[in-house]
């Protein structure tokens, strides 16, 4: 698997992006790896023609031959079982430094911590719409780990996996003591693979105003980013540690 160095971290989740992309965004959109066969691919309108963002998506099949001489933003991996076939992308990927984002049935802890540990995002099937597709693509170009919703709580069934469990609960309680009641909120829905934008809708706040808690939830929780304070939060830090 990849070295954890690949799992970069953003202070923003992908919803908060979208107004800061625009200006770190290629100027002709964002050219993806779709990383499967073509008819193994779900989503056959994706991306549409009126995309801000992502301008192309080029489908290479097993065993992806040339890719690591594609001129790609991000690589996306759709499989059937990410034990078995990321291991193949990343060696065809060789030197490439583009983020990889895996889309699989799969939503097991194990699989979840796995691709997680080598650097890669994780949407787990029917599990996600295309507007959060293209939300992962453009947060993995800033350095956000994207997580869809069971894939969070797989890393939180692999916490409370451990061997010592009681005394990570008490660990992860300790921390959560830390944020405010308001920010305890925002964690939890943080933590469910919604950003700063539905969080906002959720809770009847701004944006903005969940972005500054966000900030102070960073500060406290001595994270550099809302991926690390998700495991921190889920009591997973130690999970995805090599």
């Amino acid at each position: 698997m990849r070295s954890p160095r690949h799992v970069r971290t953003s202070q923003h989740s992908p919803s908060s992006h979208h107004a800061a992309l625009g200006s770190s965004v290629r100027p002709q959109g964002l050219s993806v790896a779709l990383a499967c066969a073509q008819r193994d691919w779900p989503h056959r309108d994706w991306p549409a023609r009126d995309d801000p963002y992502v301008r192309r998506a080029l489908h290479m099949a097993p065993p992806y031959r040339g890719l690591h001489e594609a001129d790609v933003d991000v690589v996306i991996l759709r499989c059937e079982d990410p034990a078995v076939s990321f291991a193949g992308l990343l060696k065809a990927m060789g030197a490439m430094s583009a983020p990889v984002i895996v889309i699989s049935p799969r939503r097991d802890s194990e699989t979840v911590v796995e691709a997680f540990r080598g650097g890669a995002g994780y949407l787990v099937e029917g599990d996600y719409c295309t507007c959060m597709l293209s939300s992962a693509v453009m947060a993995a170009t800033v350095g956000h780990t994207y997580l869809s919703p069971s894939a969070c709580a797989a890393l939180r069934d692999a916490a409370h996996g451990m061997p010592d469990e009681s005394a990570a609960e008490e660990a992860v309680e300790r921390l959560r003591s830390l944020l405010s009641p308001r920010e305890r909120q925002i964690m939890e829905l943080l933590s469910t693979g919604l950003g700063a934008q539905e969080i906002g809708l959720r809770l009847r706040l701004s944006e903005k105003t969940v972005r500054n808690n966000l900030s102070n939830i960073y500060a406290k929780l001595d994270v550099r980013g809302s991926t690390e304070a998700v495991l921190r939060w889920l009591g997973a830090a130690s999970v995805v540690r090599v």
